[in-house]
């Protein structure tokens, strides 16, 4: 099954990585097919940043995301950029400290940065615990794909720690996402 999934917030906040790290999950460790895009320029730090991925289970052909049907939205500024026009069929995950707009589509609110920062001590694992949260409400990868593929793309030395975003984001999409 296709799945064309956009990632957005701000520059530094990991959304490249973000995007990375699930590409990985789905060709390195789902046996699924990945092609990951994303947008460069003045986003650098702090203003809107964009990457997206496209997983299937067939060869893709054309690697651009065209009609995303999952988005994960990490910023004010990212939602209004790049996922005010979601369809309404698609599923939207925003971090819900950050994000004030309500999507016309299926969305769930995820507290990710406040929980990083609160139950984990560091802000900056948000992204970790989106990527759980967005696994847990979604299944567009295994939940052993993204711990493995995690676990293969933070630096050397945080692994626990992301390893810990990871299970609350787990935890977290389980409460609120009733997709």
């Amino acid at each position: 099954m296709r799945r064309e999934v956009r990632f957005s917030g701000f520059g530094g906040q990991g959304i490249i990585l973000s995007v990375v790290t699930l590409g990985r999950a789905a060709a390195l460790y789902d046996g699924k097919y990945a092609v990951q895009t994303q947008v460069y320029g003045p986003e650098a730090r702090g203003g809107a940043s964009m990457a997206q991925v496209i997983i299937d289970d067939a060869p893709i052909l054309f690697p651009e995301v065209t009609d995303p049907d999952i988005f994960v939205i990490m910023s004010q500024q990212g939602f209004e950029k790049y996922g005010v026009h979601a369809s309404k069929d698609a599923i939207m995950l925003v971090d819900s400290g950050l994000v004030h707009s309500r999507p016309d589509c299926r969305a769930c609110e995820i507290p990710a940065t406040a929980e990083a920062k609160a139950t984990l001590g560091r802000e900056i694992v948000a992204n970790i615990v989106m990527l759980g949260a967005l696994v847990a409400s979604t299944g567009v990868v295994s939940r052993d794909a993204i711990e493995k593929a995690v676990l293969d793309s933070v630096p050397k030395g945080t692994e626990e720690l992301n390893r810990k975003a990871l299970m609350r984001g787990f935890e977290l999409g389980e409460e609120a996402c009733k997709l």
